[in-house]
């Protein structure tokens, strides 16, 4: 089996996506969970440029790592400066890495208005450059900036630029896309030509999105011969990102037959993609291949009615070779064997061909007809299909509830009252809010702490509200739905009414009883 090694540049690139500011703590924990996954090159940042990148190159020396290589970026020297005279080069060096990464130009353009020299200079840059870091013993790699471009416009010249790094020493050299606006096929046709001039060379490639085709154009290099892929976790980078190694590793590993990762390790790629969304502060998409909430969830009930028997019928790989899992969605496509899965998923076991069936399938049709949907409402629908079955309890019970909005001194505040019945003891509570929805929240909350103390942790993270029959103008239906944690599970409820208040109750109710229920059957 060949091996492809794995070259992530989301500290670096990943960190000029718009919104992305990494601390030194996050990139420390970042770089240790990239190594415990298994990439080969973690390039971290550019010494010298800023005293957070200097910093961390200082404190990662005394971090062990178990496998990856730390790798520091910068430049090749100056135009008619000496290499050992360039002090940014000095300032790789000084970060005491074992790999270290420059890149320079091998598109003529550039040379010309980008950094106002001639051919000769810059090929003489790239040389020299890599000549000096190599007689310190560091291993190079070239990142050769604009390639396609270049070889596109000048093939000679880029191909010259190529040349240049390996006769300097060069370990790696990487063509870069850097525009991102190379198609499928001219990766192919292109490095075609490379692998003629340069047989047996360590070739990598470096890929951006802007045309949609950075993981393609990936998959395509390493199918022509390039043995190194750059990328960044979840795709983060500069305007459209850079090649998702979320998708190419899998790709490569799982379909092409190459050696990326540890099988183990490559069971972790979803929790690694949650993980750097978390630090990074950057959604991950439902819909991200592989490791996205929806690259396994299933819909039409034709899908779930074939999954449940061969998986392979609508599923390209098996979910957990990746980390993730198989999510069956109830609406209004739904089938019966939507709902059948879902309840053997949540464990009742019945009868395939029970009239209840039929019965629930028609409920759940017209709850969806009312305005109701249950994808992004997952506690909700497992409360419906339990009360349907008379396997839930009712945790209290509501005697009414009464919001007042106040004005006073330019401040604006909510005040919800609720009176409920918990085992026949009446609760009479009021609180405060920001708003009628988080008034009556802290209201529900404060009379059912006392009886289920188990609250204390349950945290609503997002609220959303959405007119159902717009037509209808204001006296339309309203959908809520609320997604709530306890540090451990996280879970959606939803509420449909033409009061949005009463809809976020409805909401608010589900949220409250899946928490007490789940509590409740952990402690069976």
């Amino acid at each position: 089996m060949n091996k492809v090694y794995i070259y992530d540049t989301t500290l670096r690139d990943g960190s000029q996506s718009e919104g992305v500011n990494f601390s030194i703590e996050d990139k420390i924990l970042i770089t240790q969970r990239l190594d415990e996954f298994g990439i080969d090159y973690i390039e971290a940042g550019w010494p010298g440029s800023n005293p957070k990148d200097s910093f961390y190159f200082e404190k990662i020396k005394h971090i062990p790592l178990k496998h990856a290589k730390i790798v520091a970026f910068g430049s090749t020297r100056k135009k008619n400066l000496k290499a050992d005279e360039n002090p940014q080069l000095k300032s790789l060096l000084k970060a005491q890495t074992p790999a270290i990464t420059i890149f320079g130009k091998s598109w003529d353009y550039h040379v010309f208005d980008a950094i106002n020299t001639t051919l000769d200079e810059n090929l003489s840059m790239i040389y020299d450059s890599i000549y000096f870091l190599k007689k310190e013993g560091v291993e190079v790699i070239f990142d050769a900036e604009h390639f396609f471009d270049g070889f596109k416009s000048n093939k000679d010249y880029a191909i010259k630029s190529l040349k240049a790094a390996f006769d300097g020493g060069a370990d790696w050299v990487v063509l870069c896309d850097t525009n991102g606006g190379t198609l499928t096929f001219e990766i192919e046709y292109i490095l075609e030509e490379v692998f003629e001039v340069f047989k047996g060379k360590n070739i990598g490639i470096h890929a951006h999105n802007d045309s949609e085709c950075a993981v393609a154009n990936s998959l395509m290099a390493v199918h022509k011969g390039c043995r190194q892929v750059h990328g960044t976790i979840n795709g983060i980078g500069e305007r459209t990102g850079n090649a998702n190694l979320c998708s190419i590793i899998p790709a490569l590993q799982l379909k092409m037959g190459f050696e990326v990762v540890k099988e183990d390790s490559l069971r972790t790629l979803t929790d690694l993609a949650k993980f750097v969304s978390e630090i990074s502060n950057v959604p991950l998409p439902k819909n991200m291949p592989y490791v996205g909430v929806s690259a396994f969830t299933h819909k039409a009930g034709v899908h779930a009615s074939a999954v449940s028997k061969k998986t392979d019928m609508y599923e390209h790989i098996k979910p957990e070779l990746v980390g993730n899992s198989r999510k069956i969605t109830i609406s209004d496509m739904s089938g019966k064997s939507n709902i059948l899965y879902k309840l053997r998923e949540i464990g009742l076991k019945v009868e395939e061909n029970s009239p209840e069936i039929i019965k629930l399938v028609e409920y759940i049709k017209n709850l969806e007809k009312e305005g109701y949907v249950f994808e992004a409402a997952d506690a909700s629908l497992e409360l419906l299909l339990k009360r349907y079955f008379g396997i839930v309890k009712d945790y209290f019970e509501l005697d009414f509830y009464r919001i007042d909005v106040l004005h006073r001194n330019s401040e604006h505040l909510s005040e919800a009252t609720v009176r409920l019945k918990i085992n026949d003891i009446t609760q009479h509570t009021a609180a405060l809010g920001n708003g009628p929805v988080n008034a009556l929240d802290n209201a529900l909350r404060k009379a059912l702490i006392d009886v289920y103390p188990s609250l204390g942790s349950l945290e609503l993270i997002d609220y959303k509200v959405r007119i159902v029959n717009e037509t209808e103008g204001t006296s339309a239906k309203v959908r809520v739905l609320i997604e709530s944690t306890d540090g451990v599970r996280t879970w959606g409820t939803v509420g449909i009414s033409q009061n949005v208040i009463d809809a976020s109750w409805i909401a608010l109710v589900d949220s409250i009883s899946f928490k007490l229920l789940k509590d409740e059957e952990e402690n069976l």
